[in-house]
């Protein structure tokens, strides 16, 4: 399973011959718009944890342009399927075999609304089970529901937000890789802009000092896992 990073929550997962695009949101990303052409890339599936602008700007462009099916909650879905996408609507608790692996879409505590106003349904994260088994936890504070996903899945990485201040901090993600049982994380949602700035030097060495490790990759970078 090959990951990249494409700024904030943006990421390509390539698996099984498969390409998924996680949270797109680059033509606005000031750190990732110059390095990355949305028009270039490839996907089948595009992931979606919740409706920020900064997680689902470049979706229906994606999703329009390569065919690929949206993958959210119900709510966000629907959105997509009334702008002519192809769609696959979930929501907490389920999940769904595809020819990638098997999904669970996993609760969050977050906001989720579209740029306008309207609803985005509740945010979420996904677990992934097929080739390497991974936890992509979306926006979220720390919560006592991480606790549940080892309890049905032994994770390979975990993908935890960073930046504190709308999400959850380097010290409530070391806690989060303690509840999730997962040693390996792949830090997001830093740096992107001022309120999400971090000691990115600092974050490596938090983890480190509990015994973990936290990559932390450039935009277009890769990691395999």
């Amino acid at each position: 399973m090959k990951i990249t990073f494409y700024g904030q929550n943006s990421l390509a997962i390539e698996t099984t011959g498969k390409h998924i695009i996680v949270d797109p949101f680059i033509s606005g990303n000031p750190l990732s718009k110059d390095a990355v052409s949305v028009n270039d890339l490839k996907a089948d599936y595009i992931l979606l944890t919740h409706a920020h602008l900064d997680h689902v700007l470049d979706a229906e462009a994606i999703a329009k342009n390569t065919g690929a099916t949206i993958v959210s909650n119900y709510e966000i879905a629907m959105h997509y399927q009334a702008k002519g996408c192809t769609v696959h609507p979930m929501n907490h608790g389920g999940s769904w075999s595809f020819d990638f692996g098997k999904v669970k879409y996993v609760n969050a505590i977050h906001t989720s609304t579209f740029d306008d106003g309207s609803d985005g349904g509740f945010p979420g994260g996904f677990v992934i089970e097929g080739e390497k088994n991974i936890y992509i936890a979306g926006d979220t504070a720390l919560t006592m529901d991480m606790k549940l996903i080892p309890m049905r899945t032994k994770l390979d990485l975990a993908i935890l937000p960073i930046g504190d201040n709308f999400t959850m901090g380097i010290e409530d993600a070391v806690i989060a890789s303690d509840f999730v049982e997962c040693n390996r994380v792949l830090g997001v949602h830093y740096n992107t802009f001022g309120y999400i700035e971090i000691d990115t030097q600092g974050a490596q060495d938090a983890f480190s000092k509990a015994g973990k490790e936290l990559v932390l990759l450039d935009i277009g970078a890769f990691m395999e896992v």
